[in-house]
């Protein structure tokens, strides 16, 4: 079982012909994920590497039935890329892209929110079910297929936790990166909703960061939704001075809303294991499954 993504996915990449998204495109094929389309403007009727390229996102799910998009396109741009996906009613849209205008994120999320259009990002490392398929720019060779959930605001602590489980002997079902920017649209929440609902999910790992609410939201829904998996909670920036912007753009404390100690308060009181460090996140999963779960 999986999140979001599997082996029937059909993914589209927008901004195919740019560098990252060339790039990544050949990762993820790679990996194994059925690329079936790209969209760049003006480009249709032309191919990268054999993925047929169309002009709208529109035409490419009408050619070839498409139900994920990876958007690679540049931040002045990206809202757009965002909003004609939904429009094309793709079920799934995860934005890799970062420095989006924060104005462009609040039109694009309100207009998704109008659709039947999942959105993950932006500024998100995508997400990746093992031996499935893979939409962003996870590093294809850390992933193993296993029992454990992720769900983390930053790309490289998630990175950090596939690979330290991994070589422990405990594979992902699937790992989800939301992102770290103030305006997003899947949430914390949001995909604990999934992996409560995915059988093959025995335990979760949520790695979060300082700045906003979202850990507190999803430690509220782990207390009143019945939530009864393990959960492992990793926040990094404990020592970060009030008021300094840190890495992300969404990682600012603001008097005592954001702050490590109260989203490890929160987590605490829903039940979830703290960790602190990642070999403490590894060592945490591993008492709940057992050392050589997988």
């Amino acid at each position: 079982m999986s999140v979001l993504v599997d082996s029937t996915s059909r993914v589209l990449v927008q901004g195919i012909t740019g560098r990252e998204g060339g790039f990544h495109t050949e990762q993820m094929r790679a990996f194994g994920t059925n690329v079936v389309a790209g969209v760049s403007p003006g480009k249709g009727g032309q191919d990268a590497n054999g993925v047929p390229i169309f002009d709208t996102v529109a035409d490419a799910v009408a050619a070839t039935a498409a139900n994920v998009s990876g958007i690679f396109v540049p931040p002045p741009f990206a809202a757009d890329a965002i909003m004609e996906s939904a429009a094309a009613a793709v079920p799934l849209a995860v934005c890799i892209t970062e420095g989006i205008p924060i104005h462009d994120m609040i039109r694009a999320r309100s207009f998704v929110g109008r659709t039947g259009t999942r959105l993950l990002g932006p500024n998100c490392p995508g997400l990746v079910t093992p031996g499935q398929c893979k939409v962003g720019i996870i590093p294809n060779h850390i992933n193993t297929p296993g029992p454990v959930g992720i769900v983390g605001r930053s790309g490289t602590l998630t990175y950090e936790v596939i690979q330290g489980l991994g070589q422990a002997g405990m594979g992902q079902t699937t790992s989800v990166g939301i992102g770290g920017d103030p305006v997003l649209g899947l949430t914390f929440t949001d995909v604990l909703a999934l992996f409560a609902d995915d059988e093959r999910t025995r335990a979760v790992v949520m790695i979060g960061e300082i700045g906003g609410s979202d850990e507190e939201k999803a430690a509220a829904f782990l207390r009143s939704s019945g939530f009864d998996k393990p959960v492992v909670a990793f926040i990094s920036g404990r020592t970060a001075p009030p008021g300094k912007r840190m890495g992300h753009a969404g990682a600012i404390i603001s008097g005592n809303s954001g702050t490590a100690q109260g989203k490890i308060d929160a987590l605490t009181e829903a039940g979830a294991a703290i960790a602190d460090t990642i070999e403490d996140v590894v060592r945490l999963v591993g008492d709940q499954l057992g050392t050589h779960a997988r």
